[in-house]
């Protein structure tokens, strides 16, 4: 049997493909106020807008290429069974051909009706205002807003409570409740945090930290695992 990693991803693996954080300019997300475009309040005040904004997201992302950081965690299925469980809502995990992936905060290029999250459908081009779905209600984004549920957490914790090694990398855990993830494992599961700013963690004690970018610390931790 092999052994478990779960990796927890944020923001900042990405961030090395050009995808820009909103933590990294002081609350700004391409030039956006986060409350004016990602809470269920901002759609309901502004719903073109909400929708131009992830529209001009989604073009991003399609133009951007999965880095090292992500091509490190293909490695380590050779060797381990690999949970990533993420918080980004691009596609670079898939992209770069990591097999068992978990979407936290939705998955840009998929959307739903207001009413029902749970029927979601693919997407390539825009959502525009008076676009709907099949129930007749208008589409949206599927993406997990701030305020709103996250309903992969349950499937994320289980993941955790099963993980024999854990890896965080690129995120500031200060969104909850995915930041709680690193609670989830065993007392005695060695945890490797990668990040530029390693983030204060309480209450787990069998951690190592590598504080740099996502691609050589993921590259240092990968190697040691795989010589294991």
């Amino acid at each position: 049997m092999k052994k478990r990693i779960v990796v927890l991803s944020g923001a900042g693996i990405s961030a090395e493909s050009g995808i820009q954080t909103f933590r990294d300019s002081n609350g700004l997300w391409e030039n956006h106020n986060v409350q004016d475009v990602a809470t269920p309040e901002a759609f309901e005040r502004n719903p073109e807008l909400v929708l131009r904004f992830y529209n001009e997201r989604r073009k991003n992302i399609a133009e951007v290429k999965p880095n090292a950081a992500h091509t490190e965690l293909v490695r380590l299925e050779e060797k381990y069974h690999v949970d990533i469980v993420t918080q980004n809502i691009d596609d670079l995990h898939e992209r770069a051909g990591s097999s068992q992936i978990t979407h936290l905060h939705g998955e840009i290029f998929k959307m739903c009706s207001v009413i029902n999250k749970e029927t979601t459908f693919p997407i390539q081009g825009d959502i525009e205002l008076g676009d709907v779905a099949p129930d007749g209600h208008q589409l949206r984004p599927f993406i997990v807003w701030f305020n709103e549920a996250v309903p992969m957490m349950d499937v994320a914790s289980t993941l955790c409570q099963k993980a024999d090694i854990l890896i965080v990398v690129g995120t500031s855990l200060q969104v909850y409740p995915a930041a709680g993830l690193v609670h989830c494992v065993g007392a005695q599961v060695p945890v490797y945090i990668i990040d530029k700013n390693i983030p204060s963690v309480s209450g787990v004690s069998n951690i190592t930290t590598y504080e740099e970018n996502a691609s050589t610390g993921l590259n240092k931790v990968v190697n040691l695992l795989l010589a294991k």
